[in-house]
């Protein structure tokens, strides 16, 4: 289980763009999490979108409005359940999602006020389905290759 929420200043991304990281975000974090691209696994990734007015995002001290000509400014924050994230499992996934923020902005290179913040939600803090889900549950669905399902039992201790 994944949310991905990305923010930005109103207007920054159109609706072919939102569509296209709906998907290559998703794909960002679902190879490293899982180990494959299951489709079976898509349902449990969710992208959410959302935009700032001008005056309610700065940089530097400075309120976008008063920035000047369009700073380009962005906040990727990654929620993800407890599991294998070693540091450079988290840096690939950082790594991907700059990737596909540029290749769908055509912007040729991530810009460095695009900031990506990686948090993941310690074992038994997760509510799903009337409850509290564990990863730990998930391994045995076939979503999950059998070396990353060996790798997260080590990481919880299970």
């Amino acid at each position: 289980m994944t949310v991905i929420t990305v923010k930005t200043p109103k207007d920054r991304l159109n609706l072919e763009q939102r569509r296209t990281l709906a998907r290559t975000l998703t794909d960002a974090v679902l190879l490293p999490e899982v180990g494959q691209f299951a489709a079976a696994a898509r349902v449990g990734f969710q992208v959410h979108f959302a935009e700032y007015e001008p005056d309610m995002m700065a940089i530097g001290g400075i309120l976008l409005t008063d920035a000047g000509p369009d700073p380009d400014v962005m906040v990727i924050d990654v929620a993800v359940m407890d599991g294998d994230w070693r540091r450079e499992v988290r840096a690939e996934v950082i790594e991907r999602i700059l990737a596909a923020l540029a290749e769908a902005t055509g912007a040729g290179a991530p810009s460095p006020t695009w900031w990506v913040n990686f948090r993941v939600i310690d074992e038994g803090s997760w509510g799903s389905s009337g409850g509290v889900l564990s990863v730990l549950s998930l391994l045995d669905s076939g979503v999950f290759t059998d070396d990353k399902a060996k790798a997260i039992r080590a990481a919880l201790g299970a």
